[in-house]
């Protein structure tokens, strides 16, 4: 069926991100998020009660509900709804992808969404034992799939990806250290657009670093063996942070920012396409490929059109795989860094990744004729889950 509608990502805001126990540790998810919030509504300029709802990825509360929590900090109306998703990974994404669905099927004009994650305040997880007299049972992770379907650890599945490829230590370290230079190349422009809350949250990540290939090759070995395996430079640490965008209908957008053609216009970042879907539960890290596929095929485009694309790095074997499989350009790719150098907030880490896609193809000047334009989202999840967006700006400035 032919969508008529569109969703255009009118802003987009994060906050810095921090290793777990790190600058954000006394926040919770939606100490993080609300400052985000509310510094979208004021880049839009559109009034708090103009919002239709608010969609928020959540990976580690395992109860509540983060996004109202967050919705009601932000100083939006109570008469705002507010829903928190959980898809691990994914969630932060799914969560635009979710509002952007609200949109095209004309039952909102304006979304606010993104996900938030505090590994240094997420709650303690214990199972009520069956026995009462039992003492309860703690756990690190729910299951992501039952049986009979494969639910591996995801630093395992990560590894075993890294053997089944002949992916080498030392290509990962190579990839980790660019990810590294890419960031750092990065803070000066970022510097003064990530949400700091009147100083009370820090203006840069906090993990970013001088990465050199021998210190990269030197870090400890987590998983694997010694010829593939992952090391603690290969695999995204634990870390908090929030990231979130506004969406609007396309036709709202217009209207709003596109009415004297004398004035720099504001740009926007249109959803072409977008998806959330599933796959093998026991090779989770594959699903993006089918994701990206999938879209293009929509699109009839292939990676090559691609000017940009924000590719999740839980692990960077992960990440390295998705790129060759689909032909991305290793120049477009993470143009800003990946969460090899900023670590992952998991409800947030997608979420993140459209942040960065709309900083990259908005802040350039309208390109030149022929030039590519369009970008790529990707991000997998533990269960075998996958999801991504494809992007053009609406908008063009001064066009």
């Amino acid at each position: 069926m032919t969508q008529t509608r569109k969703a255009v990502i009118a802003a987009a805001r994060r906050t810095a991100v921090c290793p777990r126990g790190g600058a954000l540790a006394l926040f919770q998810a939606d100490e993080l998020s609300a400052p985000v919030l509310a510094q979208l509504v004021v880049d839009t300029g559109i009034e708090p009660e103009e919002v239709d709802c608010v969609f928020l990825g959540n990976a580690l509360y395992g109860g509540g509900n983060p996004a109202r929590l967050a919705a009601l900090r932000a100083g939006l109306p109570q008469t705002v709804p507010a829903l928190t998703i959980d898809t691990q990974c994914c969630s932060g994404l799914d969560a635009i992808v979710m509002g952007a669905r609200l949109i095209e099927a004309g039952a909102a004009d304006i979304v606010l969404a993104g996900g938030a994650e505090s590994f240094s305040r997420s709650p303690i997880r214990m199972t009520r034992p069956v026995d009462p007299a039992a003492p309860p049972v703690g756990y690190d992770r729910p299951a992501f799939a039952p049986a009979p379907f494969g639910d591996p650890d995801l630093a395992d599945a990560a590894a075993r990806l890294a053997a089944e490829t002949g992916t080498s230590r030392e290509d990962q370290a190579v990839f980790a250290v660019t990810s590294h230079d890419k960031a750092r190349s990065a803070r000066g422009y970022l510097r003064g657009r990530l949400v700091n809350a009147g100083g009370r949250l820090p203006e840069e990540d906090g993990f970013t670093r001088h990465l050199s290939l021998k210190t990269a090759l030197r870090a400890p070995l987590l998983n694997g063996d010694h010829e593939t395996g992952l090391s603690a430079a290969t695999i995204a640490c634990e870390a908090d942070g929030a990231a979130a965008v506004l969406l609007m209908s396309e036709g709202a957008f217009q209207e709003r920012f596109h009415l004297n053609s004398n004035e720099s216009r504001m740009t926007g970042l249109k959803i072409l396409a977008s998806r959330s879907a599933g796959g093998n539960p026991a090779e989770p890290a594959l699903v993006p490929i089918e994701v990206a596929k999938a879209m293009f095929a929509e699109l009839g485009m292939d990676a090559t059109e691609l000017a940009a694309t924000e590719l999740m790095e839980a692990y960077a074997v992960q990440a390295m795989v998705t790129a060759a499989h689909l032909g991305l350009e290793s120049e477009g790719l993470n143009r800003m860094g990946g969460a090899l150098a900023r670590g992952h907030p998991i409800g947030a880490s997608g979420a993140i990744l459209a942040v960065h896609l709309f900083e990259v193809l908005t802040r350039k000047e309208t390109p030149a004729e022929g030039a590519r334009n369009v970008g790529m989202a990707l991000i997998a999840a533990a269960g075998g889950l996958g999801s991504g967006i494809v992007v053009s700006p609406a908008v063009r400035k001064g066009g």
